[in-house]
């Protein structure tokens, strides 16, 4: 079974320019030149190959990174404050939690301290 071989830098700068000198007005750069600028990018680094083919580096590494599946991740909050009121007060409030997968708004009149057990119970669930 033989590997794919991946075409150098000097390669795609090549096909690059040769399209480049070709196209007609400001036509798209086509997907099999990025690609192939992708497949370089991963042997020879980021940087590198964008400098090299004179590409936007920030389009290369979202495209990049799109071909590899990769998502942007939140983070997780590492502590969250719950500021509670008089004990015995009754309140309207909301909660607005967001998660990686979800988002939720809970608008309510509550006990402080019912708010409190409210918001940890969705804490728990959502993030």
């Amino acid at each position: 079974m033989r590997r794919k071989q991946v075409a150098t830098v000097e390669e795609v700068g090549a096909r690059l320019e040769e399209w480049r000198q070709n196209r007609q007005g400001r036509a798209a750069i086509p997907d099999e030149l990025w690609s192939a600028a992708i497949e370089a990018a991963r042997r020879d680094g980021l940087g590198r190959t964008a400098a090299a083919l004179r590409l936007d580096y920030g389009k290369l590494k979202r495209l990049m990174m799109g071909a590899q599946g990769v998502e942007k991740k939140s983070a997780s909050p590492s502590f969250m404050e719950l500021i509670a009121p008089d004990a015995a007060a009754v309140a309207q409030c909301a909660i607005e939690m967001e998660g990686r997968r979800a988002r939720i708004r809970i608008e309510l009149k509550a006990s402080a301290a019912e708010v409190v057990s409210i918001s940890r119970a969705l804490a728990e669930l959502v993030l």
